[in-house]
């Protein structure tokens, strides 16, 4: 892909976009621009081909379902919520249940959005949404055979007191249990 035209975006102008690579799940960009101060740079741009989403699954007395699995980009075991990517054809909600069944079996009840995210957005323009599931059922998890998943519930103090030592630090995770937390205190926002 190579963009030939000047595109403003912002207080950048960008010259020229092209693919300095590209996969099923990504894609990145290799952006000339002229930077808001007049002069020219780069920028590097990680575009994601789907939408991020994360669920907040809490059972009757409040503990939080947490999803364990290793993840390769870090080398290290990860404890984090039930999450994935949402394609186009998909709504932000529609994602979120179906990662919620795939990842862990459980259906939720009820469902509220808990917040909108920009993942990384100094140099991704991945975005997405935590949801709040309640009224959970039981039922059979079928994760993606690239994942090798592991199940526990924890408690809200139990979760934070993982992101204060830094056992859990997992963006979506943190975003979403903290929002949670949140509401907890004051109660959910009004619309």
């Amino acid at each position: 892909m190579h963009s030939p035209e000047p595109v403003k975006v912002g207080p950048w102008r960008r010259r020229s976009r092209d693919t300095a690579y590209s996969n099923p799940w990504i894609e990145v960009y290799h952006d000339e621009v002229d930077r808001p101060d007049g002069n020219p740079g780069i920028y590097g741009v990680v575009h994601f081909r789907s939408a991020a989403v994360a669920v907040v699954a809490a059972d009757e007395v409040g503990r939080l379902l947490l999803v364990g699995q290793h993840r390769y980009s870090l080398d290290e075991y990860s404890w984090e919520l039930p999450e994935g990517g949402v394609g186009e054809a998909e709504s932000l909600l529609a994602g979120a249940q179906r990662e919620l069944r795939e990842e862990t079996g459980y259906d939720a009840a009820a469902w509220r959005q808990l917040c909108r995210v920009s993942v990384s957005n100094s140099v991704t323009d991945e975005r997405g949404a935590i949801f709040l599931a309640t009224g959970l059922r039981p039922g059979e998890a079928a994760p993606d055979e690239t994942e090798d998943l592991a199940l526990r519930w924890a408690t809200l103090d139990e979760v934070l007191d993982e992101i204060d030592r830094g056992e859990i630090h997992d963006l979506l995770t943190i975003a979403g249990v903290s929002r949670h937390a949140v509401e907890l205190l004051r109660g959910p926002r009004r619309p």
